[in-house]
């Protein structure tokens, strides 16, 4: 949730208080929530506090949230050439990220970090 509020409001500083193109607004957006939502996920979500695996923790995620800037930056860009309008072009933020949370979901929490299961004798 709060990675969520701060795409959204680094967004909406974005597009209203500086006046970026709907896409760069987008991609500041994505870049300023990005570490804080690695760090609370790792902590928060997934219990970890040891050291950081570039190739089991940090690259997926990262990859992840490239696909996501990637997606989000199309959809946003989509909805500022249909629309013109703040409210849908962060609406369509949200759903590229809602579409991708799922997908995050299974590879980061089932795969990635998942807890060796305790067989209980």
């Amino acid at each position: 949730m709060i990675a969520i509020a701060v795409t959204q409001a680094s967004l909406w500083v974005g597009l209203v208080i500086v006046d970026w193109p709907a896409v760069g607004a987008n991609v500041f957006a994505v870049s300023v929530a990005a570490a804080p939502a690695y760090l609370l996920n790792r902590s928060w979500v997934w219990n970890r506090s040891d050291r950081h695996s570039i190739r089991d923790e940090v690259l997926p995620f990262w990859m992840y949230s490239l696909a996501g800037l990637a997606i989000s930056s199309i959809l946003v860009g989509l909805a500022d050439q249909w629309w013109s309008s703040t409210p849908i072009v962060m609406s369509a933020n949200l759903v590229a990220y809602a579409l991708l949370w799922v997908g995050k979901f299974f590879l980061l929490e089932k795969i990635l970090f998942r807890r060796p299961q305790c067989d209980e004798k």
